[in-house]
C-alpha cells in the first residue's frame, strides 16, 4: 500500500546535465529551481497523512475490507509500512493522538495469525525504549491481549512475537513488570521454556534474566516454579544461544543469597555440577573454530563453577578459559541481551547518575528482597559478576 518510491533516476539525470564536476556550482534559473522543487515535493511522503489513512484501514471492520478487495497480505504489507514510520519515537508517540494505537491492539486479535504477529511486532518498535508509548499501550489495556497471545496463540510465530513485545513494553517500566508478575507471567514464561522453538526459548530465557536482574527477590517465585531444572536441561540445548542464555539465568539464581547465603541452586547442587562438567567436556572436545566462537559460553561456565563451589573451573587449568589473542579484559557477559542501541537513553536517562545511590522497591506481593549488606563473592570480572 505504500507510495512508489522516488523518480531517482530523473533527479540523477538532473543532476549530471546541470553539471560536469569541474565546474563550481552555478545559479538555478528559476524554471530549474521550480521543476527541482516540484520533483523533490512530488516524492515527498507526509507522514502523519499517511498514518491517519492506514488508521482508517485499521478501523475499518474486516469483512468491510474483504468486500472490497484488501486481503489479509495488504494488511500485513501496510503494518509494514506503519512499522517504518514509528521507528521515529516522535510518530510513535502521534499513533495514539491520531487514534491508531487501539485498532492496531485489536489486530492482535485478528484471525490470520500473521497479522496477529506483525502487529505485536510493531508495538514492539513503538514501545522499544519510549517511556510515553509504554504507558500509552498500558493505559489502553494492551498488556492484556498480548499475553494471551503470548501464553495460548496456537501460532508459535506470534506467541513469539507477543513476547518480544511484551518485553520491550515492561523493560524499564515498573507498573508493567508488576503487572506481568501479578497476571501469572512467569507460568507463561515456564510453559515457553518448554516449546520447541529455540527462537522462543531464547526471548523466554532472555526476559525471565532481566526480571531476575531487576528484582532479585523474584528469584525465590522462579525456583518454586522449578526454574532451575529447566535451564539446566535448556543448558545443554545444541542452540549455542539458548545455551548461553540458560547459563546465564543460572547465574542469576546462583548470585542470589538472599535465601542464607546458600545461593538458590544448592537443591540441585549434584545436577548442576554433572552439568558444568558435561559443558566442560563439550567445550574442550570444540573445533578450534567452535571454541572461539564459545568464548561467553567458556566465561559463564567458569562465573558459574566460581559462584557455587568458590574455585575456578578447569577451563582455566587447561587453558581453554582465555584463548590466544583473548589477552584484553573479558566481554561483559552481562550485558542486557535485549537493551536495544535505538532510544536507549530515552527510556533510562537517570540511570548512570542514580545506579549507585537508587534503592530497588520490593516487588508486589512476591516477598522481601536480599538483605541490604549482601555483597557478590564471585572471584571475576565485574562483567562477569554482572552476567546477563
Amino acid at each position: 500500500m505504500a507510495k512508489d518510491g522516488p523518480n531517482w533516476d530523473g533527479l540523477l539525470k538532473w543532476s549530471i546535465a546541470h553539471s560536469d564536476g569541474t565546474q563550481g556550482p552555478r545559479n538555478l534559473s528559476e524554471e530549474d529551481r521550480r521543476w527541482f522543487m516540484e520533483a523533490m515535493q512530488s516524492q515527498t511522503v507526509d507522514v502523519i497523512k499517511r498514518m491517519k489513512e492506514i488508521t482508517l484501514v485499521m478501523q475499518t471492520p474486516e469483512q468491510v475490507l474483504e468486500s472490497q478487495g484488501v486481503t489479509p497480505q495488504d494488511i500485513e504489507d501496510m503494518l509494514d509500512e506503519l512499522q517504518e514510520h514509528v521507528e521515529s519515537i516522535d510518530m510513535a508517540n502521534d499513533l495514539h493522538s491520531i487514534g491508531g494505537l487501539v485498532p492496531l491492539l485489536g489486530y492482535l486479535k485478528n484471525s490470520h495469525a500473521n497479522i496477529r504477529a506483525k502487529a505485536a511486532e510493531v508495538l514492539t518498535t513503538i514501545v522499544q525504549n519510549n517511556p510515553r508509548s509504554q504507558q500509552l499501550v498500558m493505559e489502553a489495556n494492551g498488556l492484556e491481549p498480548l499475553l494471551s497471545n503470548f501464553s495460548s496463540d496456537p501460532d508459535v510465530s506470534a506467541r513469539t512475537k507477543a513476547l518480544g513485545a511484551i518485553s520491550s513494553l515492561i523493560q524499564h517500566n515498573k507498573p508493567g513488570i508488576t503487572a506481568f508478575r501479578l497476571a501469572n507471567g512467569y507460568a507463561a514464561l515456564r510453559d515457553a521454556l518448554g516449546s520447541e522453538s529455540v527462537r522462543f526459548q531464547r526471548k523466554a530465557l532472555n526476559l525471565i534474566q532481566y526480571l531476575l536482574r531487576e528484582n532479585s527477590s523474584d528469584c525465590n517465585v522462579v525456583s518454586e516454579l522449578g526454574f532451575p531444572r529447566i535451564m539446566m536441561h535448556l543448558a545443554s540445548s545444541e542452540d549455542a544461544d539458548v545455551r548461553e542464555a540458560a547459563l546465564r539465568g543460572l547465574l542469576e539464581l546462583a548470585n542470589d543469597k538472599s535465601d542464607g547465603n546458600t545461593g538458590r541452586l544448592v537443591e540441585e547442587d549434584e545436577k548442576l555440577k554433572q552439568l558444568l562438567e558435561e559443558r566442560i567436556k563439550g567445550i574442550s572436545e570444540m573445533s578450534p573454530e567452535d571454541l572461539g566462537a564459545a568464548r561467553e559460553e567458556r566465561l559463564l561456565v567458569d562465573s558459574l563453577w566460581n559462584t557455587c563451589y568458590n574455585e575456578s573451573s578447569s577451563l582455566r587449568e587447561k587453558g581453554l578459559l582465555f584463548l590466544p589473542g583473548e589477552d584484553a579484559p573479558p566481554p561483559d557477559v552481562a550485558s542486557e541481551h535485549f537493551e536495544p542501541p535505538l532510544r536507549a537513553w530515552a527510556a533510562n536517562p537517570a540511570a548512570n547518575t542514580n545506579a549507585s545511590t537508587e534503592k530497588k522497591e520490593t516487588p508486589l506481593l512476591l516477598g522481601l528482597g536480599p538483605p541490604s549488606g549482601v555483597t557478590n563473592n564471585q572471584g571475576t570480572s565485574n562483567g562477569e559478576a554482572n552476567a546477563n
